[in-house]
């Protein structure tokens, strides 16, 4: 048995928690917050037998996608200059970040 901790964009959270649940995987839904922007992510807690995880995997990849974001960087206060301007830079966002942990005992009490 596995234990996935799955870091995915809440943008993608909704259709990827439908998705397990419709094939029957439970997970337990963790707010968190890292990254590159320090955006509001969601770490999904999945149990999993070892035959399914290429299937979880599949799944994951089907829901999450990467994005490119524009963002403007930010310039220590001791080094602006006056009139100085930050051009917008384009990062990529998105996916999914996924652990994944041998269990040796899962107890449901």
């Amino acid at each position: 048995m596995k234990l996935v901790l799955a870091i995915v964009q809440d943008a993608d959270t909704p259709g990827l928690m439908r998705s397990l649940s419709e094939q029957g995987y439970e997970v337990t839904k963790l707010a968190s917050t890292g990254g590159f922007l320090r955006e509001g992510n969601t770490t999904l807690m999945i149990g999993v037998q070892d035959e399914r995880l290429p299937h979880l995997k599949t799944l994951v990849g089907q829901n999450c996608r990467s994005r490119s974001r524009l963002v403007t960087p930010s310039v220590p206060m001791g080094e602006q200059g006056e009139g100085l301007v930050s051009d917008p830079v384009e990062v990529p966002v998105g996916g999914a970040v996924m652990f994944v942990v041998n269990v040796d005992e899962f107890v449901r009490v």
